[in-house]
């Protein structure tokens, strides 16, 4: 699986962003996909995840009630929409598939996309 993360950019505080993550191979839907992002000098951190079939889904803390995450097996793709962003939102972003369930681990993910950078100004 090849997966390509896009979306990211500038913004202000409060504003919006709309990730995108497009996956190539036809199984798709067997993987559970996450979002994942890195600040600099921090480890890499569970955003948000989604099951196969996009029923069961999952937030950090911080991303509840702000980020949305989604996915169409049809097209290939998953998104995360974020919405509110804080400037402690600012780094890079990148969409993870796994084999596995929903987890919050990065050792739970098998293939990784190459990342997107999310700059929120104060």
């Amino acid at each position: 699986v090849q997966l390509q993360a896009s979306g990211g950019g500038l913004v202000q505080a409060g504003g919006s962003l709309r990730l995108s993550c497009a996956a190539s191979g036809r199984t798709f839907s067997t993987y559970a996909m996450g979002w994942f992002r890195q600040a600099p000098g921090k480890n890499r951190e569970f955003v948000a995840g989604i099951s196969g079939q996009g029923i069961i889904t999952d937030y950090a803390d911080s991303a509840k009630g702000r980020f949305t995450i989604s996915r169409d097996n049809a097209e290939n793709t998953v998104h995360l929409q974020m919405n509110s962003l804080k400037f402690e939102d600012t780094a890079v972003y990148y969409c993870a598939a796994s084999r596995m369930a929903v987890s919050t681990s990065t050792y739970s993910y098998d293939y990784w996309g190459q990342g997107t950078q999310v700059t929120v100004s104060s």
